[in-house]
């Protein structure tokens, strides 16, 4: 399985997770707002990503958390623009945008980005398909209803796992119709997204169904992103998110995720590699014990 995006592309194996590490340069996200909204504090947190282990960071220049202020594309433009700049010549890993504008992710694109992170997957600015579609950008489609302002008021579901699938591969869809190839496309589920927190560990249960879909669904054989760091539905305060976050992460992985969205990119590498060590263990041909004389 390939993942193209903007100048490369992943060739995907079986049991290698890639990490989006988070940099929100925003001054209200939920866990890390006001953290790095300067271009220096930016820089020296997605260096540190990258040495943790990430295969890519995620910035982002509006919060999406529920109840969210939404900005203008002005805004949102120079949160992202000057980090973008900045980082592109010191990172050898892709960029990616997380915006639900068109306008941003263009503008985001022509900075260095090379991949496209939608939380509306193209259902909020109709020319968001047009803009990735003429890039070459990779693009991850997240299903999600509303916005900030409404989605919470919109989680009611009969089913969530077949309708957040069945929406999700509307948006596919979508996207295939708009000229996005196939190998161009990866969907995250959205977690935490108009989901309440007895939803989202649903889907986080069923989430093979998303990983291993049929292969006459719209997105079969396509990767899965999860992000689900830090988030409300893992309860308690935001400082004691972390075991709870890396619990799952690693569940997400077991399902078959092959893209996770993540703040805590070194411990999860950590963990995904003492996972892997441990699955690994005795698989190899042991070295045959050496041979005696043959006497008794």
């Amino acid at each position: 399985m390939i993942f193209a995006f903007k100048n490369g592309a992943w060739r995907l194996t079986p049991g290698r997770i890639h990490l989006f590490g988070i940099l929100n340069v925003t001054p209200d996200s939920f866990s890390d707002g006001g953290c790095f909204t300067t271009v220096e504090a930016a820089r020296e947190r997605a260096l540190q990503i990258e040495a943790e282990g990430a295969d890519a960071i995620d910035v982002g220049g509006e919060s999406t958390r529920p109840g969210a202020t939404p900005v203008s594309e002005e805004e949102e433009i120079a949160r992202v623009l000057p980090v973008l700049a900045d980082l592109r010549p010191r990172l050898k890993i892709p960029l990616s945008i997380d915006t639900t504008k068109a306008v941003v992710a263009a503008a985001a694109l022509d900075a260095g980005a090379a991949i496209v992170n939608d939380v509306s997957g193209l259902a909020r600015d109709p020319r968001m398909a047009e803009v990735v579609a003429a890039s070459g950008a990779g693009l991850i489609l997240m299903h999600s209803r509303g916005d900030p302002r409404t989605m919470s008021a919109l989680a009611a579901y009969g089913h969530v796992v077949e309708e957040v699938n069945r929406e999700l591969a509307q948006r596919f869809l979508a996207a295939l119709r708009a000229g996005i190839p196939r190998e161009r496309l990866a969907v995250d589920p959205g977690i935490g997204f108009a989901k309440t927190a007895e939803q989202s560990f649903a889907v986080l249960r069923e989430l093979r169904r998303f990983t291993q879909a049929d292969p006459g669904e719209a997105f079969a054989g396509r990767p899965v992103m999860v992000g689900l760091s830090r988030k409300s539905f893992l309860g308690g305060a935001m400082e004691t998110r972390a075991l709870p976050t890396l619990a799952a992460e690693l569940w997400a992985a077991r399902q078959g995720a092959r893209f996770i969205r993540t703040h805590d990119v070194g411990a999860l590498r950590v963990a995904l590699q003492t996972w892997e060590a441990i699955a690994s263990a005795g698989l190899s041909p042991s070295p045959e014990p050496p041979r005696g004389n043959g006497r008794a």
